[in-house]
């Protein structure tokens, strides 16, 4: 690449940030929004929201999260044990089945542990925001 080809692209990509950056200012919107002009009406009443707590919500998605992972490191564990049964005395195959079970073991005793965490922080969130 020459010497003018660098700097034609340095002075494309120059220009393009600074019109990125100011081209916000220049279209500015319109100051009174109503909720016909945001689509609402169109969509209202064909979604369903729920009426639930936010913070309930986000206990409940991270709780079947983690339960999730609490599966896979439960199946670890048990393809570990299986590898290990069916190893026949080779010490390669197993001290490869010992690592998973380890492994295993210690990424449930890390969601155990993320579960206690967030049950705990999403507890205090909720008495602590809660009207008295």
């Amino acid at each position: 690449m020459n010497q003018i080809s660098k700097k034609f692209a340095t002075f494309i990509s120059t220009f393009g940030t600074g019109l990125a950056i100011a081209a916000p200012t220049v279209t500015r919107a319109a100051d009174d929004l109503s909720t016909n002009d945001l689509g609402v009406d169109a969509i209202s009443g064909s979604i369903k929201l729920g009426s639930g707590d936010v913070r309930q919500t986000a206990a409940r998605i991270i709780n079947v999260a983690l339960g999730f992972l609490g599966i896979i490191a439960v199946v670890i564990v048990l393809l570990g044990g299986f590898k290990y049964m069916v190893a026949g005395g080779n010490e390669e195959k197993t001290s490869e089945a010992r690592k998973l079970i380890v492994s295993g073991i210690i990424g449930l005793a890390i969601i155990l542990s993320a579960w206690a965490i967030t049950s705990f922080v999403i507890s205090r969130l909720v008495s602590a925001t809660q009207d008295a």
